[in-house]
């Protein structure tokens, strides 16, 4: 009940008690008898009782009462706020005397006429309180308008809810704090990063014997490692200040998850295992999202699994399911003991958490996988079997922007896998199977041969790692028994080494992982194919369109300009260094002959002294502008490779944006763009 509600029924308990006292009075005379009196003032002893009663409960719940009339003198007070103005309820009777008001809080105007509103006041004690107070329109025994304001000390309260937002203030300026710091921290690990890993490059590619090879990859490796360490803390910090934010905009994910493939093999291959992939025909061909954090959670369970898989592979699998699109990542890996996994999500916590452990790491990886999953609406769980592998399970809420890509058809053709396999060869002949094929999967050469002499086929496709007699030995067979398309599966390490697909009886040749475009173009236009679709995309481009570019190079670090300088000029370019954005400004600024150099590109290093590369972006863009040049193509270079980083260059007039330590395998395509433009 409220403090008007009570006060309300203590009118109405006064009214009762007149109308009783009136009616006994005026039928004294009329002849009732004794019973009837008593009964009568039985009622009104009940009802002054009662009247007491809420007196006492609006006194308990509402400290302060006060009326006033029209010209704002006081009607009626309750010993409440007489003690806030230190006098006498009596006193104030009749008096305009109010608080002193020292500050407005929050107010509620209600369409009743009702109002709420916090205010600070000043009591006679001089100890400043704030009350919450509401106040309404009432009238007296006369009729004539009167206002209402009853309230409540919310002084605690008040105070508390400071506390909590000096709090919150000093939290956010710790979380700011500590971005500035890491992003600083991150800078300065970067820059030498940048010098170790790119002058490990050139030298690798030097005459080396065995042992400095060995030595020099040992180096790259290390530093390698130091910068996924650098990455996974940034990236866990970023989560933790909840800084990250997520883009939503349309994306491959059938594209995203074949790169994501594309990229680990090296390193599967490289331990003798293999990764495959497999996209239902059901996932549809763009769906709406953040596509870095999507590749990121691919990379991180799909890099972990490789990881730790010495025999077999991984698998990754992408299909529809009730809540949205679901990623699902096995492998033959020696499985997690049980009581390890409800902390594989936790910080710094790993499958394998003795001292003796053979992987190392941060434990950083599968943490910051569940937030971004968590952060995206999603859930991720793992189930394992020791000795036999594990599986992740990511869904995630991806709305389909498009409907699926069309099946390509391959109805009632019937083909023949012969592979000893975990993973590409049951996903290759689920992938066949959901197209209308025919599959038969068998696991060794001597099945392959007992298969082609029973029944008839239209393909085949023949793994290498059977070896190359039994390949040959398969080819030569599927030939005579009249075995349309015959396709070698090829790792990237076994494509030189095997030769020519038609040397040996093959068609054509497939490269793991496939992608589902692949297969089905050989299988389809089986004709010898002399370049393979990853071939293509990871072959180092021709130097020649790159002889005539000039590159202006602003780099203030001589190791770091080193380094951006001979991987140019192996690319044929020409590199003018510029050790700040002056004597960048000045190399553009020199009158055009012979001897200045019209440049095609400018790599400018975001952080140098005297005039950083943000505002040496800002200037060359107004110099443009104001001489009616063209527009140069600017190439921001920064350790801070944060989204905010990335958008500040933009910003700023930069196209484009490379995170150090440099990838020097991206500087190729950048100047065969400029080279065609």
């Amino acid at each position: 009940m409220t403090g008007f509600e009570t006060l309300a029924c203590i009118v109405i308990a006064l009214a009762a008690c007149a109308i009783i006292i009136g009616v006994l009075h005026g039928r004294a005379g009329s002849g009732l008898d004794h019973a009837q009196i008593e009964h009568l003032h039985g009622r009104i002893w009940r009802l002054s009782e009662s009247e007491e009663r809420y007196r006492a409960l609006v006194e308990a719940t509402t400290e302060v009462i006060v009326q006033r009339d029209a010209q704002g003198r006081i009607t009626f007070t309750n010993a409440g706020f007489a003690r806030l103005m230190g006098r006498e309820p009596i006193d104030l009777l009749g008096s305009t005397a109010d608080l002193s008001i020292l500050a407005h809080g929050p107010v509620e105007n209600r369409a009743d006429g009702v109002r709420r509103i916090e205010l600070q006041i000043m009591p006679k004690d001089g100890t400043a309180r704030w009350f919450s107070f509401i106040e309404m329109p009432v009238a007296d025994a006369q009729g004539l308008p009167q206002l209402l304001r009853a309230g409540s000390d919310i002084t605690a309260r008040v105070e508390a809810t400071r506390s909590l937002d000096e709090a919150l203030h000093r939290a956010e300026t710790a979380n700011v704090a500590k971005s500035r710091f890491l992003a600083t921290v991150s800078h300065e690990f970067r820059t030498p990063l940048n010098g170790i890993l790119g002058m490990a490059d050139l030298v690798l590619e030097t005459g080396l014997d065995a042992e400095q090879r060995t030595y020099v990859e040992a180096v790259r490796t290390s530093g390698k490692a130091l910068l996924s360490l650098i990455d996974g803390i940034l990236d866990f910090s970023r989560i933790e200040a909840g800084r990250l934010d997520l883009a939503a905009d349309p994306f491959d994910l059938c594209d995203l998850a074949e790169s994501v493939v594309e990229l680990l093999a090296p390193r599967a291959q490289d331990k003798g295992i293999e990764i495959a992939l497999d996209v239902a025909d059901d996932i549809p061909a763009l769906v709406i999202g953040d596509a870095d954090r999507v590749r990121q959670i691919l990379t991180n369970l799909a890099g972990n699994a490789v990881k730790f898989t010495a025999q077999g592979g991984v698998g990754v699998s992408i299909a529809r399911c009730d809540e949205g699109i679901a990623l699902s990542i096995e492998d033959t890996g020696p499985g997690i003991p049980e009581d390890r996994i409800p902390v594989l999500f936790e910080e710094f916590e790993q499958g394998d958490s003795s001292a003796s452990r053979r992987h190392e790491g941060t434990g950083l990886g599968l943490a910051i996988t569940r937030r971004l999953v968590v952060l995206m609406g999603g859930r991720i769980d793992a189930t394992s079997t020791l000795g036999e592998g594990s599986l992740f399970r990511v869904v995630l809420p991806l709305a389909g922007l498009s409907e699926p890509s069309p099946a390509v058809a391959y109805d009632d053709r019937s083909v023949l896998i012969v592979a000893a396999s975990p993973f590409e060869a049951p996903f290759l002949g689920r992938r066949l199977a959901r197209s209308g094929a025919l599959v038969t999967l068998v696991p060794s050469t001597e099945a392959a041969m007992a298969a082609l002499a029973e029944s008839p086929f239209d393909s085949l496709i023949a793994d290498r790692a059977l070896g190359d007699v039994a390949v040959r030995t398969l080819a030569v067979e599927a030939r005579r028994r009249g075995v349309r398309c015959s396709l070698i599966l090829l790792s990237p390490f076994d494509r030189r080494e095997f030769g020519a697909p038609g040397a040996a009886g093959f068609d054509s040749y497939l490269v793991k992982p496939v992608r589902a475009r692949s297969l089905f173009d050989r299988l389809l236009a089986p004709a010898p194919i002399q370049a393979d679709v990853v071939e293509t995309e990871t072959a180092a481009p021709r130097p020649t369109t790159s002889r005539r570019l000039c590159v202006l190079l602003a780099e203030d670090n001589a190791i770091n300009a080193l380094l951006a300088t001979r991987a140019l000029e192996k690319l044929g370019a020409r590199v003018v260094l510029a050790r700040d954005g002056l004597e960048a400004l000045a190399q553009l600024d020199l009158p055009a002959n012979a001897e200045a150099p019209a440049f095609a590109l400018a790599l400018i290093d975001i952080r140098m002294p005297g005039l950083d590369g943000l505002e040496t972006a800002r200037r060359i863009r107004a110099r443009e502008a104001e001489r009616g040049l063209q527009r140069l193509h600017l190439v921001a270079l920064t350790a801070n490779a944060g989204p905010a980083d990335e958008e500040a260059a933009l910003k700023a007039g930069f196209d484009g944006f490379l995170a150090k330590p440099l990838d020097l395998k991206a500087l190729p395509a950048l100047l065969d763009h400029r080279a065609a433009a």
